[in-house]
């Protein structure tokens, strides 16, 4: 079992611009305002939430994009700069305090494959073009073309997106500025983690010597990145991240769930078995269709969130989920995925999935079986699926029913035991011969905790 705070974590994952409902576009900064004189409710809307995730027994919280930017918050402008939109650094600051006080540690989205063009180094090149000291911090730079932008030069661009010109992370000057900016995070925040973003395209190099530096900077500092194809344990090591995002469980859940076929969810398990403990689970987030927006059935909403907290992995709920809001993006606006939820709308909104959320989320914090306990597959077929999690002297099994009909099950127990505790109501069940015999009703699942007989 771990003993890393990560390992242990349920997360909540917010989008800040969105949830606060942010104008799209930040004015350019004046000399004549400075940050501390804004007026910006951003983080006193915020700062409602912190009790509202402790109540769903998350434990860490992933926020971002977070720092100063032209529009969306990739194109940043300022690293050490809280985006005034939201409030002030010391607006952040307090917000952290208040969330390591609820117990739920910080990660915030560390944006260092590209800047927005209003970032310091990009304007000094449009300035002074090859006479910049800079002109090595971006990729390609070349004075021989003009950018489609209007630029003097031309540059290498986020997917062709020229107001998101890519950082040069093999120039040292680059990597020694990132690496103070982390520094000032840490320093002045106390932020316990980094989401990259785009960390698929990054400089494994870069990667290696961040989580070297990080190391030095605060004990249990988590690195995560944002993979969406590939091994992951090209990223997820002993070298560089901690951890990457598991987009292929994500699209196995909704689609195993959609197409009556647990098949696909247990062998996507099975392929990343090794590390599979490792990485970070999640059933939507911002850049996705909301998963109660892509489940053909309603029904299946529950499913998905019961896999998704007793699966190995460490699982996130993005804000609104709890709640089964529902979102999709165009091919224009991602809008939808990242709508304005003030607090004080979510009486109205809880539901039983809220509340089967919240017991899930308590469920996995508890039990040191979810820490990185081993996965063992007990029962599989089209629409049914059992499986354990490994504790010392105990499992937890976990059984799902996606059929409309009851189904009744026999499961093997992989430890000598005599009964089963349902971890959701109480409820003691025999184990008769080494096996578990229960009915699960329609679209619905039971979380078993079985200690060993002694």
């Amino acid at each position: 079992m771990s003993n890393y705070w990560y390992d242990k974590a349920v997360f909540y994952h917010m989008y800040p611009l969105g949830m606060t409902g942010a104008p799209k576009e930040n004015p350019k900064q004046t000399a004549d305002i400075t940050p501390s004189q804004e007026t910006s409710k951003g983080f006193l809307e915020l700062d409602l939430w912190v009790s509202h995730m402790k109540d769903l027994g998350c434990s860490a919280l992933y926020i971002g994009p977070l720092f100063e930017s032209s529009s969306h918050g990739y194109d940043t402008r300022d690293y050490k700069l809280v985006d005034k939109r939201l409030g002030t650094n010391d607006d952040f600051v307090h917000f952290v305090k208040l969330c390591h006080d609820a117990g739920i540690r910080v990660v915030v989205d560390g944006v260092f494959n590209h800047t927005g063009r209003e970032f310091f180094a990009f304007q000094d090149i449009q300035q002074k073009k090859w006479d910049s000291p800079y002109k090595d911090w971006y990729r390609n730079v070349n004075f021989d073309w003009h950018s489609p932008l209007g630029d003097p030069f031309g540059y290498d661009a986020w997917q062709g997106h020229f107001e998101l010109p890519c950082l040069n992370l093999y120039n040292p000057q680059v990597k020694n500025y990132l690496f103070d900016v982390i520094r000032f995070w840490i320093d002045t925040f106390d932020i316990d983690g980094i989401r990259l973003d785009c960390a698929n395209v990054l400089d494994f190099q870069f990667m290696k010597e961040l989580r070297a530096q990080t190391e030095t900077m605060k004990e249990d500092f988590w690195l995560m990145g944002e993979v969406i194809h590939g091994d992951y344990s090209r990223w997820a090591n002993q070298e560089m991240l901690h951890s990457v995002t598991n987009y292929e469980l994500h699209k196995s859940l909704y689609s195993g769930l959609n197409d009556h076929n647990f098949f696909e969810i247990a062998h996507n398990v099975r392929r990343l078995e090794a590390i599979g403990t490792k990485l970070y689970t999640f059933v939507d987030n911002h850049d996705e269709n909301r998963i109660a927006s892509k489940l053909n059935k309603k029904e299946h909403l529950p499913l998905a969130y019961l896999l998704l907290f007793t699966l190995p992995g460490i699982p996130s709920v993005y804000y609104g989920g709890e709640w089964g809001v529902e979102g999709m993006r165009t091919k224009t606006s991602d809008v939808e995925l990242r709508p304005c939820i003030p607090m004080a709308d979510s009486q109205k909104l809880h539901c039983e999935l809220t509340d089967l959320v919240a017991k899930l989320g308590h469920i996995h914090t508890t039990y040191e079986e979810f820490a990185g306990g081993r996965y063992q597959e007990l029962l599989l077929t089209n629409r049914q699926y059992a499986f354990a999690r490994h504790g010392k002297g105990s499992v937890i099994i976990t059984a799902a029913n996606s059929d409309d009909n009851p189904s009744s099950l026999s499961i093997p127990v992989p430890i000598s035991a005599k009964t089963a505790e349902d971890l959701m109501d109480g409820t003691i069940i025999p184990v008769e011969d080494g096996r578990l015999s229960i009915t699960l009703p329609g679209n619905q699942g039971v979380v078993l905790k079985i200690r060993e007989d002694k």
